[in-house]
């Protein structure tokens, strides 16, 4: 395999990620969270559970990247953690997406690199070269560009409690990434060296049930005093772009020369697409001055490519 796949699977992800954005921040629209958030995780368990069934009773996906590897408790108890951090993270997202511009929302959730990028150095010695570090750099300043246009539009990002919603997504996000370098790192490399398709099938599953549980706890007892909930044939597209982009994203730091900090950082590339469909879809504001902001992204994820090459 070429040893830059990770980094065409990376930027495909950016992509798949960018849609699924986009189609949640469609879905939340005057609905409710933990109905839109559970649909989320049941579709996303339905694309993966015939994945886990054949791979358990036949052998027809052996030797395919569609395998699912089978494992004790001793396996499932990282993927059970995996779940409760990626799922604390959706639930502050949503949340916060639902009551923000997206063309907010995705500059604050682009600094999620950087805190990746801290911890890949701390955690995993990862190093940079000097084309990666401009590209860091370049990046940092346009989402720190970015956010500026939130007091444009009467958003006090001191005061927004959505805007702290989002922030905590963000950093439980970044949690998540360095967690699944672990996970996917070979034991003598420091990781787990789990199979990556065991950990998208199963990770999805685990977050079902919780959601189910928030959904009968929490949402339905109350659902006549919050906002109803209303079926959108968007919900269905969270699903398919985010199951899209999660297979693209663990193949690729499943794949020996992957850098986790660089994988982060062009996964949130995603922001220029919801970008687009903030502004032809949601018509958002302050589009020209975003617009400059985010060629400096665009900036950065070239200087990104070709230091990893």
């Amino acid at each position: 395999m070429h040893p830059i796949m990770w980094l065409v699977l990376a930027f495909l992800s950016a992509a798949m990620l960018g849609c699924y954005d986009s189609f949640k921040k469609k879905a939340l629209q005057n609905n409710a969270v933990i109905p839109v958030l559970f649909f989320n995780t049941l579709f996303c368990s339905l694309i993966f559970l015939p994945f886990i069934v054949l791979s358990k009773t036949s052998g027809v996906l052996d030797g395919t990247i569609f395998h699912v590897a089978s494992g004790g408790w001793e396996v499932h108890r990282y993927i059970v953690l995996k779940s409760i951090i990626v799922l604390s993270s959706w639930i502050f997202g949503y949340f916060g997406m639902k009551h923000l511009p997206l063309t907010i929302v995705g500059p604050i959730n682009a600094t999620r690199p950087v805190m990746v990028l801290i911890g890949a150095l701390l955690v995993f010695g990862e190093r940079l070269n000097l084309y990666q570090w401009i590209g860091v750099i370049l990046a940092v300043i346009s989402f720190l560009m970015l956010s500026r246009s939130g007091k444009k539009e009467g958003i006090d990002f001191k005061h927004d409690k959505w805007i702290y919603f989002i922030v905590l997504a963000a950093l439980l996000g970044a949690v998540s990434g360095l967690y699944d370098k672990y996970l996917m790192a070979a034991p003598e490399d420091g990781g787990v060296g789990l199979d990556r398709m065991m950990v998208q099938s199963w990770y999805n599953i685990y977050q079902c049930f919780m959601m189910g549980v928030m959904l009968l706890l929490l949402w339905y007892p109350t659902r006549n005093n919050t906002t109803p909930f209303q079926w959108h044939w968007s919900i269905i597209f969270i699903s398919l772009f985010l199951s899209a982009a999660d297979f693209m994203y663990f193949y690729s730091l499943s794949l020996p020369s992957a850098m986790i900090s660089i994988v982060s950082m062009i996964r949130r590339g995603s922001v220029v697409v919801s970008f687009l469909f903030g502004a032809v879809v949601f018509h958002e504001k302050n589009l020209k001055s975003k617009f400059v902001d985010l060629a400096l992204v665009l900036l950065g994820m070239i200087f990104l490519y070709f230091g990893s090459r």
